[in-house]
């Protein structure tokens, strides 16, 4: 006689001493404030969202400091010429040493591609690979005496995603982080990996409508502002020195590129001749300025450079790079010569490093303010007309 059985009778049980697995709310989870977690923050934070994780148990480093190398990361550090890079030392010891209440997890992913609006108008999206290798450089500095993870009761979680390519984005994350999420499953990360990417489009979209509303109030007040031409982790304090800060505090309105507006109406005015023309496929096509499009950063910086030329507004560029980037080495010249050849101002801010040389910092700020003082109005003028009537930032007459 066959004797019935429920699916799970032989399945293996918990053993009755073991205690369940802690609710995810009640987990404290921390990501280190660093690279390219600037501007796909609020990926992870709606992944986690969706998977149970409590926002207030969510703990980010904090801005990239001096003191903090020295206080977390020494000793730890890695021969590195990258700084953004080489400054994460000090980002995993405040997380793993630093914390009144420990973390349960560190989350610290591995980003081979970019979730870029360019994607689609260029060949590739990748990440610099110095970049997205970093958590495994920076980690064999926390296993080099022991597992420093391990003795404070942390899970260390580095998962290689290719955000730029949401299909495949569930099944790595799935292989990555199921380690430190036992219980995790499959459809639970596709449905967490579909609220991140709603959560980092929504972001995106409210930035680029406050940069639209500055453009707006540039063009009705015919006042100038300035783009900053950089790499996300040059918004960090501690990378980028917040030398915008300092021009801002003068009265300039600042737009950083990666949250430029991206209306079909703008975009239209800004590139619609060209693409009739057949310069360009489309008003996001970089090859007539950039043929090996495969950084996405990268990407962003030439496109960048092409859109600040053409808004009359955008009366000043700011191009920030990092000690020895060579990412961004081949691109100081085109540019330059982008920005510089339809009469906006350009200025570099090369070889940032991790000491803010403040008095030069200073004396190049006041001359910005200086040229853009004298000039501003004349350029805001000429290249008004070199635009096409019709301007969607200006109201209907």
């Amino acid at each position: 006689m066959t004797t019935l059985t429920l699916p799970r009778w032989f399945g293996r049980t918990r053993s009755a001493g073991s205690a369940p697995p802690p609710s995810r709310s009640k987990l404290r989870l921390g990501i280190p404030r660093v690279l390219n977690l600037w501007n796909t923050h609020q990926f992870w934070m709606g992944l986690l969202g969706a998977l149970g994780f409590d926002p207030r148990n969510i703990v980010f480093s904090s801005d990239t400091s001096e003191e903090q190398g020295r206080q977390f990361g020494k000793g730890r550090g890695t021969v590195d010429c990258c700084y953004p890079v080489k400054c994460m030392s000090g980002h995993y010891g405040e997380l793993v040493f630093g914390q009144k209440q420990k973390l349960d997890i560190l989350l610290s992913p591995m980003i081979y591609t970019l979730p870029s609006f360019l994607s689609g108008h260029v060949a590739k999206t990748l990440t610099c690979p110095r970049v997205m290798a970093a958590p495994e450089n920076i980690k064999a500095g926390f296993l080099k005496e022991g597992d420093a993870f391990a003795e404070n009761g942390i899970r260390y979680c580095s998962p290689f995603v290719s955000l730029d390519e949401p299909l495949i984005v569930p099944k790595q994350l799935f292989e990555g982080m199921k380690d430190a999420l036992p219980d995790l499953t499959r459809e639970e990360m596709a449905r967490a990996v579909d609220a991140g990417y709603k959560a980092l489009h929504a972001f995106n979209d409210k930035l680029r409508k406050k940069s639209r509303e500055v453009l707006e109030w540039c063009a009705r007040e015919d006042k100038p502002c300035l783009m900053v031409v950089a790499r996300p982790y040059h918004m960090d304090p501690g990378i980028g020195h917040e030398i915008e800060v300092d021009l801002q505090a003068y009265g300039y309105p600042i737009l950083w590129m990666q949250y430029f507006p991206i209306d079909a109406d703008l975009m239209d005015w800004a590139f619609g001749d060209d693409v009739r023309a057949g310069h360009v496929k489309s008003a996001f096509d970089i090859h007539d300025v950039w043929q090996s499009s495969y950084s996405s950063n990268t990407n962003e910086i030439l496109w960048g450079a092409k859109v600040a030329a053409r808004i009359p507004w955008i009366a000043c560029v700011l191009r920030m790079s990092s000690y020895e980037c060579g990412m961004d080495q081949p691109t100081y010249s085109p540019v330059q010569q982008i920005v510089e050849r339809s009469g906006t101002l350009f200025f570099s801010f090369q070889d940032l490093d991790s000491t803010k040389p403040a008095g030069s910092v200073k004396i190049r700020v006041e001359t910005i303010t200086h040229y853009l003082e004298k000039y501003a109005a004349d350029i805001i003028n000429r290249k008004k007309a070199a635009m096409p009537p019709g301007c969607p930032l200006l109201p209907a007459a």
